[in-house]
């Protein structure tokens, strides 16, 4: 049984306008180890898809019509707030996509995180390597020094010193290394990191990717990377799976994916990367823009900026095998035999 499976997962936003299917019939499966890359442009349902593994979606104004999500074989969309708060921060890890917005400005960094190892160490005392009697000042003391190895482990120079710093006099990067340092606290099974790099230079965004890459192999972590840089799915992915308006349209082993692109959607988006040495003027982009999801087209959600596009395409199809390696959601990509 795989850590995580999502089975057609549909989710539905209410507002002015009516209610956007903004999921619609996503399906994943995550196992120990693995770094599963999410990919596709903005709008399509990455982030959406992360947060509702952590049940971090307010609803209402959100419903999910269809669908499962299982953690571990538990029914995440069954379960109250009171068991989702023992797995988030403990068992499920999420770095979010803005720095600026989810560190608390009136608090001291070493502050947040000493809650976070607090919370965690509720569930489970292990996490700050003391016996569940230990004395409150005891336990504070050890969420302390773990927040300062875990700061000296993303690259925070000076760890012991700027744990007692405010998120202000930290630069975008730092603060982004800090958000990772607070989702390893907890020793999570399952880490969701939406785009955990994107203000980070290049030379820090390896330091950050090798830590990720290090973590799968040496504690089993399953990481469900959200992003929009192919190349960093490249770098350091098992597997990738592309999201269109709602729904995977491509996914398996990220290199077979990345090499031979089987849908055109990821074809698409391959192609439009730009290229050392290319001439002025030559990049590519993809006609069209993303469907409005409180009316989207019926069948294939790509169709209508889909240049091998037929009449079937108006009938949705199924995400099959297409090779060993991947599976296609696409009347006119080849099928394995």
């Amino acid at each position: 049984m795989a850590l995580v499976e999502i089975e057609n997962l549909h989710l539905a936003i209410r507002a002015f306008e009516g209610e956007a299917q903004v999921l619609a019939g996503v399906d994943l499966a995550i196992e120990r180890g693995e770094i599963w890359g999410l990919v596709g442009e903005t709008g399509c349902g990455k982030s959406l898809t992360g947060l509702s593994i952590s049940r971090l979606v307010s609803s209402p104004p959100a419903r999910y019509p269809k669908g499962a999500i299982r953690f571990d074989g538990r029914d995440i969309l069954a379960a109250d707030e009171a068991e989702m708060r023992k797995l988030r921060g403990r068992r499920i890890g999420m770095i979010f996509q803005d720095p600026t917005t989810n560190l608390n400005p009136a608090f001291r960094v070493g502050e947040q995180m000493i809650d976070v190892a607090l919370h965690a160490a509720r569930v489970d005392a292990s996490v700050l390597g003391l016996d569940a009697k230990a004395s409150a000042r005891a336990r504070r003391a050890a969420a302390r020094a773990l927040a300062v190895r875990l700061l000296e482990r993303v690259g925070v120079a000076r760890a012991a010193e700027r744990v007692d710093d405010y998120p202000h006099q930290f630069s975008g990067g730092m603060r982004q290394r800090v958000l990772i340092a607070m989702a390893l606290i907890g020793k999570p099974d399952l880490l969701i990191a939406d785009e955990p790099t994107t203000a980070l230079d290049v030379s820090v965004q390896a330091q950050i990717l090798k830590l990720l890459h290090e973590l799968a192999r040496e504690q089993g972590l399953a990481i469900l990377l959200i992003t929009h840089n192919l190349g960093v799915v490249a770098q350091i992915a098992s597997h990738v799976a592309v999201m269109y308006a709602g729904r995977v349209v491509e996914r398996g082993a990220a290199r077979a994916v990345l090499k031979a692109p089987a849908h055109p959607y990821t074809q698409a988006l391959i192609a439009s990367l730009p290229r050392a040495g290319a001439a002025r003027g030559s990049l590519v982009g993809i006609p069209g823009v993303v469907p409005n999801l409180f009316s989207p087209p019926a069948g294939c959600r790509f169709a209508p900026r889909c240049p091998l596009a037929v009449a079937r395409c108006g009938e949705a199809p199924p995400l099959e095998a297409a090779g060993a390696a991947r599976e296609v959601a696409c009347w006119r990509a080849e099928r394995a035999a």
